[in-house]
């Protein structure tokens, strides 16, 4: 067993897991006691996110499992009030304009489904029809079972945890259990500042929740990698270099009926990384940037890109494809120009198999 335990011989082992993993998949409230171990999807399979860091869609999720949209769709009708209780959502109205202003999604649906981690946790305890379900269940049994059976009274080493961590696991600390009391001990006794000392204590608090959630990236980016295999859509794309990318777009191309479609490459692109007509005929051109996750693509870049595909290839559909985030200046200033910015959730959704709509 792959991600398997020693503590007992191979044949108990596989019979406790096997009992324990039908447990899981049959008991709610054993799976709720354990929602809290998100941090084992990405020791199975790197877990791409939305630009906002929290949230993945639900293609998104279906490619983790390597199952398809239908299949996870049935599954959250069957156990709706269950996945919302881990963080499932179905984003409406303004709420869903507010997301993709702050996320750059460029979907036109009414309507977006967000898992959480811990609904996509959920979900790997629920799905069976998905080898990746299954391996993410047997590591987090492992883990249960090596947190019963393992002694206490052992802390783990000192210097396992990088200064940095330990700064930043300090000054939240201090915030939320010093400054905050402080600012409600203040609001309680004062009249004439009570607005401007709300305020300060909701901009404090923000900073906490912030420095806790940077905390905890930090902590899932820097685990053992030993049992966690570079698997997953980005993840590929991530160790792609510049040339393998503009060649994994253009077959994106191709497969939802794009023709004539031909990567430019070297020095005499003029600006455009690819050329082709859509599957209804119209002059396309792609500009392609595989940046790292962190990075995000500046209204200049998209500038410069406007330049070249409007004046010089006189297009007719123009994308801007990044492995990463646009910034809002950047994603504006597309829309007015009729530019497409295919961003990193967008670019996840496209390639685990959501045609454009702008390729129509």
């Amino acid at each position: 067993m792959g991600w398997g335990i020693e503590t007992l011989p191979a044949d108990r082992a596989e019979g406790q897991n096997m009992i324990n993993e039908m447990a899981l998949l049959e008991s709610q409230t054993l799976r709720r006691s354990v929602l809290d171990r998100t941090d084992v999807l990405d020791r199975v399979k790197a877990l791409s996110l939305l630009p906002d860091g929290m949230h993945v869609t639900t293609a998104m999720v279906a490619a983790y499992f390597g199952v398809t949209v239908e299949a996870l769709r049935a599954l959250v009708h069957d156990h709706r009030a269950e996945l919302e209780a881990s963080g499932y959502r179905v984003l409406t109205g303004t709420e869903l304009s507010d997301f993709k202003q702050l996320s750059g999604i460029q979907s036109r649906t009414r309507s977006l489904a967000l898992f959480s981690r811990r609904a996509v946790l959920n979900v790997a305890m629920l799905l069976r029809d998905s080898e990746v379900a299954r391996q993410v269940r047997v590591y987090l049994l492992d883990m249960e079972y090596l947190a019963r059976t393992q002694p206490v009274e052992n802390p783990a080493p000192a210097d396992t945890t990088s200064l940095d961590d330990r700064i930043d696991q300090r000054i939240t600390h201090i915030l939320g259990k010093t400054v905050v009391p402080m600012f409600n001990a203040l609001i309680e006794t004062s009249g004439e500042h009570r607005r401007e000392l709300i305020a300060l204590r909701a901009g404090v608090q923000r900073i906490e929740k912030r420095l806790r959630h940077h905390h905890a990236r930090l902590q899932r980016l820097e685990a053992p990698r030993e049992d966690r295999p570079l698997a997953g859509v980005m993840a590929s794309m991530d160790a792609m270099n510049g040339r393998e990318f503009e060649e994994h777009v253009a077959e994106l191309l191709r497969r939802d009926g794009c023709t004539n479609v031909i990567v430019q490459g070297g020095g005499r692109d003029r600006g455009i990384d690819i050329t082709a007509l859509t599957a209804g005929g119209r002059r396309l051109v792609v500009q392609c940037k595989r940046f790292a996750p962190h990075l995000s693509i500046t209204s200049p870049e998209v500038q410069k890109f406007i330049g070249a595909a409007k004046v010089l290839h006189d297009s007719e559909v123009s994308l801007f494809v990044a492995t990463c985030p646009f910034t809002r200046d950047a994603l504006n200033i597309a829309a007015e120009s009729g530019i497409t910015a295919v961003h990193r959730g967008l670019l996840e959704e496209w390639s685990a198999g959501t045609a454009l709509t702008v390729l129509e």
